[in-house]
């Protein structure tokens, strides 16, 4: 089964992260880094990607004529997706196993970030959903 683990911040949390010291910066780098390779030696891998900051952000829908028209930034918002790992597991309770690891990525001065971790079964089709 697939498995969707979404990284989810507030602003408040990205503003603290872009005060973070470069030393800091660092060693979050660093285990994200390691922390993707041991989910591709322990063959659950299936992408990443980190997000750019949600003050560029924009919602986006289809006018009457099919033109984008959108909306945002929202300077509101509470929460945003910060980034995402898809993986490929036998059960939910390894999601949530490597869902709590990627929560322990160093924040400042090497301590636990325990950053709120989302985790969502990626469906294959609609009789993922009892259809």
């Amino acid at each position: 089964m697939k498995y969707i683990l979404m990284m989810n911040g507030t602003k408040a949390n990205f503003a603290e992260y872009a005060k973070w010291s470069k030393e800091d910066m660092a060693a979050n780098v660093a285990f994200m880094h390691a922390f993707n390779k041991q989910l591709k030696a322990e063959g659950v891998y299936v992408a990443t990607e980190g997000l750019g900051w949600p003050d560029q952000a924009k919602l986006v829908r289809a006018g009457q004529d099919g033109a984008p028209i959108t909306d945002g930034v929202f300077p509101e918002s509470k929460e945003f997706l910060a980034g995402y790992w898809i993986i490929d597991v036998e059960s939910p309770a390894q999601a949530y196993q490597i869902a709590a690891r990627a929560s322990a990525a160093p924040g400042p001065g090497g301590k636990p970030g325990n950053m709120s971790i989302e985790v969502r079964q990626v469906l294959g089709s609609h009789s993922d959903l009892g259809l």
